[in-house]
C-alpha cells in the first residue's frame, strides 16, 4: 500500500513519437492572411509566428531542455486529490531560508529556472551565503507536470493550502513566498489565509488592483500612468482574461489540437513581453532571459502535457471566486504576514508605492527598478533575485 503522503523522484523521457507529430503539425498548419495593420493592434503578427514555426522545427532541441530540467531534483506528491510536481533545490549555504516560488499564465517552472542559481548560490551570482534559498518551485494544478483537478474549486485559497500541505511535507515549519502573474495571486492567498508556518511574502504584480481600481489613487504622474495602464489592459489587453473566465473549455479544444494556434495564444500576453518575444525570433535579439530557445521550451512543454485547456480553467475558478467575493460586500481578510513588493516598469500596470499600500497596508518592503516586465524572474533574473534577496533579509533568523 502506497503512502498517500509520498514523495516520488520525476524525471521527464518524452517519446520520439510526440516529437515528431509536433512537428507534423506545425507543417500542416494553416496560416491567415497577414494582417492588415503594421503594430500588435489586431494580434499576433504572421511574420512572427512563422518565424516561430520555422525555428520551432529546424532549430530547437527539446532534449536539451529535458536535460536541463533532469538535472534538478524534480518531484511528484499527491496533495488533495491532484499529482503535483514541483523542483526542490537545497542550498549548500547553513541556514538558507525556504522559498515556495509559484508560476504564471502562460508560463509554467520554465520562467523561474534562471533564479534557481543566483537564489540557491548567491556567493556564485554577486550575493552573499547569508541571502540563500532552500527553492521549492511547484507546476499549478492543471499545468505541466501536475495533475488536472478533477473537481471544481481549485482557486487560489486551495492552491494556497496545497502548498503550505507541500511545505510540510519537506520539512519546512517555516518559510516565505513568493509570486507573479497567477502566483502573485496564489501568494497573495497563502499571506491571507495564514498558511502554517508562512513567514513573509512577496510579489511583483499587484492583483489586487483590478478589484478596487476606482479606490486607488489618481493624484500624482505615477498614479495617472498606472490608471492608465490599468484601462488599457482592462479594455484592449484583456482578450485573454476573459475568454479564458468564461469559456476556458472553448479555447482548450484549438490550444490542444493546433501547436501554432497554442503558441499564438500564448504570445498574446501584454505588450511589452509580446513585442521582446517578437524580437527575439525576427530580429534575433533576445531580452535578457527571453530567447529563442527558453520561449519555445516553455510552449512545448505546454503542448506535450496537453495542459492548454485545464491551466486556462483556473481564469474560470478566479472569475467566480471574485464575483461572489464582491457580491457578499466584504472585504478580503488582511495578509497577516509581512508583504514585499516590487514594480518593474514593464509591467502590465507599474503600480506605484501608494497603490501597493492600498492593497497591502503596512507594506514592509517596496522598490521600483529600471527595467523588466511582467515575466521579470524570466526577463531579469539576476535583478529578480537581488529583489527577492532585499525583500526577505528582514526575515531571516539571526
Amino acid at each position: 500500500m502506497s503512502n498517500e503522503n509520498e514523495i516520488r523522484p520525476f524525471r521527464l523521457d518524452t517519446p520520439d513519437e510526440a516529437i515528431a507529430d509536433l512537428h507534423r503539425r506545425i507543417a500542416a498548419t494553416r496560416w491567415p492572411s497577414r494582417e492588415l495593420v503594421t503594430d500588435r493592434s489586431q494580434g499576433v503578427q504572421l511574420a512572427t509566428v512563422q518565424e516561430l514555426a520555422r525555428y520551432w522545427t529546424t532549430d530547437h532541441d527539446w532534449r536539451a531542455f529535458e536535460a536541463k530540467l533532469n538535472a534538478l531534483p524534480q518531484y511528484t506528491t499527491e496533495i488533495d486529490g491532484v499529482e503535483i510536481h514541483f523542483i526542490h533545490v537545497r542550498s549548500q549555504h547553513e541556514n538558507a531560508l525556504p522559498l515556495i516560488m509559484t508560476h504564471g499564465w502562460p508560463g509554467s517552472v520554465v520562467e523561474l529556472l534562471g533564479v534557481v542559481g543566483p537564489l540557491t548560490d548567491p556567493t556564485a551570482h554577486g550575493g552573499q551565503a547569508e541571502d540563500a534559498f532552500h527553492l521549492v518551485m511547484p507546476s499549478l494544478p492543471g499545468y505541466g507536470f501536475s495533475g488536472e483537478p478533477t473537481e471544481l474549486g481549485w482557486e487560489n485559497g486551495r492552491i494556497a493550502g496545497a502548498w503550505g500541505e507541500l511545505m510540510k511535507r519537506l520539512g519546512y515549519t517555516r518559510y516565505v513566498a513568493q509570486g507573479g502573474d497567477v502566483g502573485a495571486a496564489v501568494t497573495d492567498a497563502m499571506g491571507r489565509i495564514g498558511v502554517e508556518g508562512l513567514a513573509g511574502i512577496h510579489v511583483n504584480l499587484l492583483a489586487g488592483a483590478i478589484g478596487i481600481k476606482d479606490l486607488l489613487p489618481a493624484e500624482t504622474e505615477e498614479e495617472h500612468a498606472a490608471h492608465a495602464a490599468l484601462n488599457t489592459f482592462m479594455t484592449d489587453g484583456f482578450a485573454y482574461f476573459l475568454e479564458q473566465t468564461t469559456r476556458p473549455q472553448t479555447i482548450g479544444y484549438s490550444l490542444l489540437d493546433s501547436p501554432i494556434g497554442l503558441a499564438a495564444w500564448m504570445l498574446d500576453h501584454d505588450t511589452d513581453s509580446y513585442y521582446k518575444m517578437s524580437h527575439a525570433f525576427v530580429d534575433k535579439q533576445p531580452t535578457g532571459g527571453l530567447s529563442r530557445d527558453s520561449i519555445v521550451d516553455n510552449i512545448t512543454l505546454y503542448w506535450l502535457t496537453g495542459t492548454g485547456a485545464s491551466a486556462a480553467r483556473w481564469y474560470w475558478e478566479f472569475g467566480r471566486f471574485v464575483a461572489a467575493a464582491q457580491a457578499s460586500g466584504q472585504a478580503p481578510p488582511p495578509v497577516k504576514v509581512p508583504v514585499g513588493f516590487t514594480t518593474f516598469p514593464g509591467e502590465l500596470w507599474a503600480a506605484p508605492r501608494s497603490w501597493a499600500e492600498a492593497v497591502y497596508p503596512g507594506l514592509a518592503y517596496f522598490n521600483e527598478v529600471d527595467k523588466g516586465g511582467h515575466f521579470a524572474a524570466w526577463e531579469e533574473p539576476d535583478l529578480f533575485a537581488t529583489e527577492v534577496r532585499a525583500a526577505f533579509r528582514p526575515l531571516r533568523k539571526p
